[in-house]
């Protein structure tokens, strides 16, 4: 047997959300080790290396209220900025950067690096050790190595049993050329964990310099005085994304070739991501479309690696040369890495608390992609909770647990922990009933509080914010005292004018993410409200039951994805339809208007017949 170590909390891999446990855990207090397999892929990018997004964006925010590592990361080595959707209201603006891989995973590693109670030890683990009463003791490594602790955070990312496939060639790997956690995949199954396969993929990468970008429409970068943190930053743009489409001859290669796609072999058993397919897919899948979307984004400033946002694939080397030359402005593109599909094991996750937690294993918690999430966003949303709470575990202090009212990372672990997933999961706005209240904007007012409460805002973090705080509340309360709601609507009309507003009716200055919160309280106030009537309305109901020969498919108003659902899980009652991941109030909504039309019409019916 090898040297035993002992600490409070463990974590297996240094993926996004590894990295967040172990960052939060070790802030905590809770003397911590990070278990990676090379120090130098600590926080590494495998797919398109960019954070944030609609949905995905909200996320980022909380993990800055929470006092995380990602939104630091990102202010560091972002690229290029731009905030998403803002054509509509800021409930559901969706700030998204494009981040220099190499420089990001640097970064996380100096971050690491100096963190106090942080250990990072290199290694590959077999086994997770437990006592006779289920009850977690520690980890093994391949070397026989035993590390001991109370608490053990596993986020394996794809490396559960990771099989690799190209064209008609697979081969084992965690990531390219990684190698796989396959005895860990084997412990996980005999602590009686219900295991689960999925399927992601990545796109080749092209050589910079082989692209006529003079073809290709160039992605403005948006002039931003904030990012994810909580402090201002003014922007500057550093390299230029760009959009080409695929095209009929496109097409025609990849159908011409679908015999070489394991995807559409279906010798891929794991379940791919429904919202980010490969092209294959999407070909099969829509084949009235003659065009697609690609976004071609930059990788980082030390490397001429382009990222072809969109031709996610798992065909030959040969045929992606193909259809790569057949696209506009890639005609002497060369592929740098072959595109490829990987298909990994997880875990169910209703098996788990919502604190992450395993409830078959005392002191096991689960994070990122091994519970069935895709994106970095996810990962690093699921890393810091499960972090706190193994640190906290450790301490035997009561759990923290986010509602899913009061947060996106909320409702995700609640999606997951009662409804489990049958696809990879990922973040939507729709996904929430209250997005007028959880914005991006207010991510600190919603949740800076809790974090200080239990050691992860520092002291001068938390006087700043709770002076932006009092500053924010008590102008809405002024506003609203010497305006009526129509006239705030009229000087509150464009986020460009908000912070011009402010100043001028109050004399306060404020950043733009302060004065968007302001706008936004003023601008939802009535449908707040509304909404507040609609859950109470709802809530009366919830009871209500769905007749037996009740049809949900071809339901006007209803999202294609919620009608297959609704189809698949049968709910027995509106309480139990509200619980389904993507379900929202106005759906809820409709469902019961429907099913009072169905039992009025089934009335009527049966009158006639008496008549």
């Amino acid at each position: 047997m090898k040297q035993q170590f002992s600490y409070d909390v463990i974590v297996v891999g240094a993926g996004h959300a590894g990295v967040e446990a172990a960052y939060a855990a070790a802030r905590r207090g809770s003397k911590t080790a990070l278990i990676t397999l090379t120090k130098d892929k600590i926080g590494y990018m495998p797919c398109n290396p960019a954070v944030g997004g609609i949905g995905k964006g909200h996320i980022v925010f909380e993990i800055s209220a929470l006092g995380g590592l990602m939104p630091k990361l990102c202010t560091r080595t972002y690229l290029q900025v731009r905030m998403l959707n803002t054509s509509k209201g800021p409930a559901v603006h969706g700030l998204r950067l494009q981040i220099d891989k190499n420089a990001y995973s640097k970064a996380a590693q100096e971050e690491l690096a100096v963190t106090e109670n942080l250990t990072i030890i290199e290694g590959m683990v077999n086994d997770v050790i437990t006592n006779e009463a289920q009850s977690v003791t520690g980890i093994t490594l391949a070397d026989g190595t035993i590390i001991s602790a109370p608490c053990v955070v596993l986020t394996t990312g794809t490396f559960l049993n990771g099989l690799v496939h190209i064209g008609l060639h697979n081969y084992a790997s965690g990531r390219e050329d990684e190698e796989p956690a396959v005895n860990l995949s084997t412990s996980l199954r005999t602590l009686g964990l219900t295991l689960g396969r999925l399927k992601t993929g990545t796109p080749p990468r092209l050589l910079s310099s082989s692209i006529d970008f003079s073809r290709l429409e160039k992605q403005q970068s948006d002039n931003l005085d904030h990012l994810f943190e909580f402090y201002p930053h003014n922007t500057t743009t550093k390299r230029d994304c760009y959009i080409t489409h695929t095209n009929e001859k496109v097409h025609q290669i990849i159908k011409d070739n679908a015999h070489l796609s394991p995807i559409l072999r279906k010798e891929i058993t794991g379940t791919g991501p429904r919202y980010c397919p490969s092209i294959e897919d999407k070909i099969t899948r829509f084949p009235h479309k003659n065009a697609h979307q690609i976004f071609v984004e930059p990788e980082s400033l030390s490397t001429e690696w382009i990222y072809p946002n969109g031709l996610s694939t798992s065909l030959p080397l040969e045929v992606q040369k193909q259809y790569i030359n057949a696209i506009k402005g890639f005609e002497e593109a060369i592929i740098v890495r072959a595109g490829y599909a990987i298909e990994y094991d997880m875990v169910m996750p209703d098996q788990l608390y919502p604190t992450l937690e395993t409830k078959k294993i005392h002191g096991l918690f689960l994070a990122g992609q091994i519970n069935g999430t895709t994106g970095y966003e996810e990962a690093a949303g699921q890393g810091i909770i499960a972090g706190i709470n193994a640190s906290l575990k450790a301490e035997n202090k009561p759990p923290f647990v986010l509602d899913r009212n009061e947060s996106y990372i909320g409702i995700m672990i609640d999606d997951l922990t009662t409804m489990s997933i049958d696809e990879p999961y990922r973040m939507f706005t729709s996904r929430a009933e209250r997005r007028l209240i959880l914005r991006q904007d207010n991510s600190f007012l919603r949740l800076t509080e809790k974090a200080h409460a239990i050691g992860l805002i520092d002291a001068q973090m938390y006087k700043d914010f709770s002076e932006e705080k009092d500053i924010i509340y008590s102008t809405i309360q002024d506003l609203r005292a010497g305006n009526n709601n129509t006239d705030l609507l009229r000087l509150f009309g464009d986020n460009a004018g908000a912070c011009k507003a402010v100043t001028e009716t109050t004399g306060k200055v404020l950043g733009g993410r302060a004065c968007q919160t302001i706008q936004a309280e003023i601008k939802y106030a009535p449908y707040i409200e509304r909404e507040e009537l609609e859950s109470t309305r709802l809530k009366k109901h919830q009871t209500m039951k769905f007749p037996e020969e009740f049809e949900f498919m071809g339901m006007e108003g209803l999202s294609t994805e919620l009608q297959q659902k609704l189809t698949r899980i049968k709910p027995a009652t509106l309480a139990q339809a509200a619980l389904i991941p993507g379900m929202t109030p106005a759906a809820l909504s409709l469902l019961m208007l429907k099913i009072n039309m169905f039992h009025r019409k089934k009335s009527h019916v049966s009158e006639t017949e008496n008549c």
